[in-house]
């Protein structure tokens, strides 16, 4: 048991970080690599950084987080779980489960939509981006997942146990990892979503063959964190997640900071949510009352 854990290395991930560290608190930060800030080939828009490269920038911080004394792991997260009795949350990842009296969700931007034709028509009407949280809605129903990665895995595996069947749609992606061999594959490219007042069907290339479902669940790539903060039970608009001036979600104990809360994509801006959040995290793990009234 770790007192918060940090889901990614950026920004708002570090500065969260260097606050909770200094102030004893045992913290994880896991992440995986990669982000806005690994892309840039010069930042000139932050205090001090004179020319400084995204990738040395983002070195720097999580050199300056372990300094701190806060463990760094390297991993892809594809779930977490609250724990209603006691409050913990447990992260999973690829390979290992950590858990936290604390979380904030700091991985940057979430991905858009997949650029499927009719698929947004159908959100919330068979599209899904959370298996924990609807899963039950699709018992003895035909399903599919979109992905082909770890991530798609970890929703197959909810899935599995409660629908007639779930096939894996990969998109024209060549799996990554080995899918369940209870899951039908289909590696073809998907040309359009169907349906009428609710998802029907898939439409797959080349030849349009049309595949009946009940429901699509997305898990392309890396569990973003609005994905996760739906799977905790927080809430998420226009693809961001939503928080209080504290940073905190409607979920006690669940932060959430920088890119993945929308408004200006900034470094300044995340280094500044991430300072609030791990302010307020200590607060919380100290016993104090946090501006969402819970103590």
């Amino acid at each position: 048991m770790t007192d918060i854990i940090i889901i990614g290395g950026g920004p708002a991930g570090v500065s969260a970080a260097l606050y909770t560290a200094r102030a004893g608190m045992k913290t994880i930060i896991i992440h995986k690599g990669g982000g806005a800030l690994d892309k840039a080939e010069k930042v000139d828009n932050f205090y001090g950084s004179a020319g400084v490269s995204g990738p040395k920038l983002l070195a720097a911080g999580i050199t300056h987080a372990a300094d701190m004394g806060a463990e760094i792991i390297n991993g892809e997260v594809v779930k977490i779980l609250r724990d209603f009795q006691d409050g913990h949350f447990t992260v999973e990842t690829t390979s290992k489960s950590y858990t936290a009296q604390a979380l904030l969700l700091a991985t940057g931007a979430s991905r858009s939509t997949p650029m499927i034709q009719g698929l947004a028509a159908y959100e919330g009407k068979g599209v899904s981006h959370c298996a924990i949280c609807d899963a039950f809605f699709y018992k003895g129903k035909d399903v599919a997942v979109l992905g082909s990665g770890p991530y798609a895995l970890s929703e197959a595996n909810e899935l599995l146990p409660l629908v007639k069947s779930l096939t894996i749609l990969t998109n024209g992606i060549k799996p990554s990892i080995p899918l369940p061999p209870e899951a039908i594959v289909r590696t073809e490219k998907i040309r359009e979503v169907l349906g009428e007042a609710r998802l029907t069907a898939i439409n797959l290339e080349p030849d349009g063959e049309t595949l009946p479902i009940n429901g699509l669940f997305i898990a392309q790539g890396i569990a973003g964190a609005t994905d996760l903060a739906r799977k905790a039970g927080a809430f998420t608009e226009n693809n961001a997640v939503v928080v209080d001036k504290s940073m905190q979600t409607a979920v006690p104990g669940l932060w959430a900071a920088g890119d993945c809360t929308g408004g200006m994509k900034q470094i300044a801006k995340a280094v500044y949510e991430g300072a609030v959040a791990g302010t307020d995290i200590v607060r919380y793990l100290r016993g104090g009352t946090n501006t969402n009234g819970n103590s």
